[in-house]
């Protein structure tokens, strides 16, 4: 017998497929073409592949495992089957009416925004955003983000604990789920719907040029984006400093010492 909640509510494609097909008019553009997998390397590596066709904005594909999960600059993401959600969905954001090139970069912060709605919808729990692309609940990960480009469309790609698993003894006291958080079982396929419905929202924003919609909304979800010490590696060496903020192209500001510096890729360590 299943003991384990998410084992025993365990969704497959077809509930999936039908959820997404009453949530429509909710979705736009998203998920008009979609794929369950039980087993994948990566979703994102699907996603790749459909993004070489003209019509492919909004094609999403779900996995139930990733056997070769990625993360943002070459970290592995963790994607045990019956742990997570692992989603990717393909998006066009060169296509914004306004300001193109600084729609794309602020695709990740939109999309951090959306899956923290988006989870908040389904759960109610509320989940802190920290830069560029992590989703937290007490300063442990449970959820992030990965975009990479193809073409003419970006392939946005997240995952979602849900519920806990036998993380690395490495990922163990920096990694949570939504189950450990709520003490209760999730509906999996609920997150599904409800993140892509406020990704589509918030896509909507992001083609429309509503950035600051976007921008304050991502502020008021990370905490630590002022205030929090932070190490980073430049050129120039080792730098240390204090977060001030995101400019309104995404940026992360840190003061150091009498001046602010913008942070704008590398690995950050938060102390």
């Amino acid at each position: 017998m299943r003991s384990n909640p998410s084992e025993a509510a365990r969704p497959d494609g077809l509930d999936y497929r039908d959820a997404i097909a009453r949530a429509r008019p909710r979705l736009g553009r998203l998920a008009s073409h979609f794929e369950f997998l039980p087993t994948i390397s990566s979703t994102n590596d699907v996603a790749l592949e459909r993004s070489a066709g003209e019509d492919a904005e909004g094609f999403v594909v779900v996995a139930e495992q990733q056997t070769a999960g990625r993360g943002r600059r070459g970290h592995t993401w963790f994607s045990p089957a019956g742990s997570g959600l692992y989603v990717s969905v393909v998006l066009a954001p060169a296509r914004a009416r306004i300001d193109p090139p600084r729609a794309t970069l602020l695709l990740t912060l939109t999309a951090g925004v959306a899956i923290a709605e988006g989870v908040a919808a389904a759960t109610g729990l509320r989940a802190d955003l920290k830069w560029p692309n992590d989703l937290q609940v007490a300063r442990r990960k449970l959820a992030g983000i990965l975009a990479e480009g193809a073409a003419n469309h970006i392939v946005l790609g997240y995952g979602i604990n849900i519920a806990a698993a036998a993380f690395p003894p490495e990922l163990q006291d920096r990694t949570t789920s939504l189950e450990s958080e709520l003490g209760r079982g999730v509906d999996r396929v609920g997150v599904l719907v409800e993140t892509l419905a406020a990704l589509s929202a918030r896509y909507t924003d992001l083609l429309a040029g509503r950035f600051d919609a976007i921008l304050d909304a991502w502020r008021a979800l990370s905490p630590s984006a002022a205030g929090r010490r932070v190490n980073w590696t430049t050129n120039a060496g080792l730098l240390s400093g204090v977060t001030a903020g995101i400019d309104d192209h995404g940026a992360l500001l840190v003061r150091v010492d009498d001046r602010i510096e913008r942070v704008v890729a590398g690995e950050i360590v938060w102390l």
